[in-house]
């Protein structure tokens, strides 16, 4: 699996999800059992690339400012749900976070920002076309720290003058 197809994938999903991430999880399983559980890998580790080049604390900080607060899970979880967004919003939050303003058509704190069951479809998928847990994915090891300069995430003024565009969009008062 190349990446126009990994992003076919996710994209496709997400289109006939409406947006909604649970529902985006469940057909991208649906379309996964119906490759072969190499596929499936390839889809996994492309998954897994892109989560950990997320992995940055510019990009931390704008979950923060989306989401009002964003602990380790809830990062990793923004992280799957930003994937899930499509090559497009993924490619240019990671150029400019706060470029996410824009990108982003709608936004409800209730479901979106948290692609949790995103991070698990390609899991899934392998376990019900093999019977097995899948296996690791040869990848080398995860970053133990976010990429970059880390920011004081409790700063409110820190974070208003780095993501303003986001901070009046979904904080601004």
């Amino acid at each position: 699996m190349d990446e126009t197809e990994f992003w076919a994938l996710v994209d496709g999903a997400r289109e006939d999800a409406e947006g909604d991430p649970e529902e985006q999880a469940d057909l991208l399983v649906e379309r996964l059992v119906l490759l072969d559980p190499e596929a499936v890998l390839d889809f996994a580790r492309h998954f897994e690339a892109r989560c950990r080049r997320a992995y940055r604390w510019d990009l931390w900080g704008a979950a923060w400012v989306l989401l009002d607060g964003a602990g380790d899970d809830a990062f990793d979880f923004f992280r799957c749900w930003l994937i899930g967004q499509g090559r497009e919003v993924f490619e240019g939050a990671l150029h400019d976070p706060d470029a996410l303003a824009g990108l982003l058509d709608d936004f409800d704190e209730e479901i979106d920002g948290d692609g949790e069951d995103l991070g698990y479809a390609a899991d899934e998928a392998y376990e019900q076309l093999t019977g097995l847990v899948m296996p690791g994915l040869g990848l080398p090891p995860a970053p133990a720290e976010p990429e970059g300069t880390p920011l004081d995430l409790e700063d409110d003024a820190l974070l208003a003058a780095r993501y303003p565009r986001l901070w009046e969009r979904f904080r601004g008062d």
